[in-house]
């Protein structure tokens, strides 16, 4: 493993049919790889202090409200979700991708997200009735109509979003997303406190996304004007209408079961679900997020460089292994101790569920970086075909396997999505020749070592009664462990990461 991880070389031999200036080559990847750095940086604050506000309030407000309260929004999260999807039309990763962009290419999203939006709360509004008699529950008809209020006004924050990501502002979306969770937190904390229950909730996502879309148009400082023209949109619409068809099936894929056992379970069931999937979401959420924030941007700038892009790759790569093996097994190795002492055992059935997703999910940040990869070479129809043949894949299983229960769709879902890896492999190779075993090389010792500390970690702890002590026993044994080992075969990812640290704090 001591060699496991190749250095970038500025002085190394490009692909003979590399477009950049010999001359301008190490200055230029000098600057992409300050720039990563930095977006990693700032991306795993962003993403790490928005996962401990969301475990912070997300504790007070487990222990405030009950499995049905959950289950009650979570029945209509596939609803918001697939708006939200249509309203931004892919179009945040479209004007990425531009070479260049104008006023009036983020002028023109604005005024087509946000119509998009007024048409699809209008349809939605009249369409909440026919929900609620979907799901058995006529609450559910006032519910939607106020929840879907969220993705109603974030249809105006599209541009601002798309200029914030486009640039690299991963700092400034640190603190939008602070000052958003911080604010809506509080404001859900105190209302499931005064016994509004599922309106808490709803009320508190709304307050996020409005804190958020504010926030966004003061640190992007792009402003929208009456001139409105969509040929930009017209240009985009090729490429974006593809990855609105790819996101719609990932929100299918996402909010699949809080759908089925909505339908043909208990709110209550829903409601466990829904909190073992949150935790699940923390944890890879605040990977992916690091990842996805300098992905598409780098990688879209080393398009016409297939030398470099695959270096920069397996450098991305390597480091994703890194962190969410880790962090996603261990996640799974301390699920009930997690659940027990934070939000209480009324919640436990939620731990088993939570294990089982956590291990798929420990797979979601490689999967996200290969979709990233796709996208940054224009093959948004390979992502769009390849996330539908997957969603449905998995949409058939779990409508086969759900009078079996849900521990065996869990486990269908899973294995089936952690095989998908390798068709995503498939098509990477295909693209910049990234092979198996260069593939397995980079996550094949952060593999192996996460699983084993976990195991070990798990068999030992069995005997202790302590939940915390337990708990305690298996975050510092695998963290310890983990990091000692590393260091000791002379880990290059570790290493830098560490020295990065070091030259930051100085």
């Amino acid at each position: 493993m001591k060699n496991e991880e190749l250095r970038f070389k500025d002085e190394e031999q490009p692909d003979e049919n590399s477009s950049f200036p010999e001359h301008s080559k190490g200055t230029l990847h000098s600057s992409l790889k300050e720039k990563t750095a930095k977006g990693l940086f700032w991306g795993g604050v962003s993403n790490g202090v928005q996962q401990l506000l969301n475990l912070f309030f997300g504790i007070f407000l487990a222990r405030l409200l009950t499995p049905a309260d959950y289950g009650m929004v979570g029945m209509l999260t596939i609803f918001s979700a697939m708006a939200s999807i249509l309203q931004e039309g892919g179009f945040i990763s479209a004007l990425t991708n531009r070479k260049t962009t104008e006023h009036k290419d983020y002028n023109a999203v604005f005024w087509f997200s946000t119509l998009m939006g007024i048409s699809l709360y209008t349809l939605l509004y009249m369409a909440a009735p026919y929900i609620a008699e979907f799901y058995r529950q006529p609450e559910l008809t006032a519910l939607a109509r106020l929840s879907f209020l969220g993705f109603l006004i974030s249809s105006t924050n599209v541009a601002p979003r798309a200029f914030l990501f486009k640039h690299l502002k991963t700092k400034e979306n640190a603190i939008i997303s602070f000052v958003s969770l911080t604010l809506s937190g509080i404001i859900g904390i105190t209302l499931a406190f005064y016994g509004f229950a599922y309106w808490g909730i709803a009320i508190q996502s709304i307050a996020y996304i409005a804190s958020m879309t504010v926030l966004s148009y003061r640190f992007s400082g792009w402003r929208p004007s009456w001139h409105i023209d969509f040929t930009p949109i017209r240009e985009m619409i090729g490429y974006s209408s593809k990855l609105i068809a790819t996101h719609t099936f990932h929100i299918i894929n996402a909010n699949l079961f809080s759908v089925i056992l909505g339908k043909f379970y208990t709110e209550k069931e829903v409601g466990f679900f829904n909190q073992a999937n949150k935790w699940n979401t923390m944890g890879y959420t605040t990977i992916n997020g690091m990842m996805t924030g300098v992905a598409q941007p780098v990688l879209s700038t080393l398009s016409e460089d297939r030398n470099y892009q695959l270096k920069a790759l397996r450098k991305m790569l390597r480091f994703t292994a890194f962190v969410s093996f880790p962090a996603m097994f261990g996640l799974s190795l301390t699920a009930p101790e997690l659940i027990t002492l934070t939000i209480t055992d009324k919640w436990l059935p939620s731990a088993q569920i939570m294990q089982v997703l956590c291990v798929g999910g420990a797979f979601l940040p490689i999967s996200n970086l290969f979709s990233q990869l796709l996208l940054s070479r224009g093959h948004s129809s390979t992502y769009m075909w390849c996330t539908i043949a997957l969603s449905t894949l998995q949409l058939a299983a779990a409508i086969l396997m759900y009078p079996q229960g849900l521990q065996p769709m869990l486990y269908t879902f899973v294995g089936i999505h952690i095989s998908w890896t390798g068709v995503w492999l498939y098509f990477v190779h295909r693209e910049i020749g990234l092979t198996f075993l260069a593939w397995l090389k980079d996550i094949g010792p952060y593999l192996l070592l996460s699983s084993t500390l976990v195991i070990a970690a798990k068999m030992s702890t069995e005997h202790i009664e302590t939940t915390s002590i337990r708990l305690l026993c298996k975050i510092g044994g695998v963290g310890s462990l983990y990091i000692l080992i590393l260091w000791a075969l002379k880990s290059v990812i570790l290493q830098e990461t560490v020295s990065f640290f070091l030259n930051k704090k100085k």
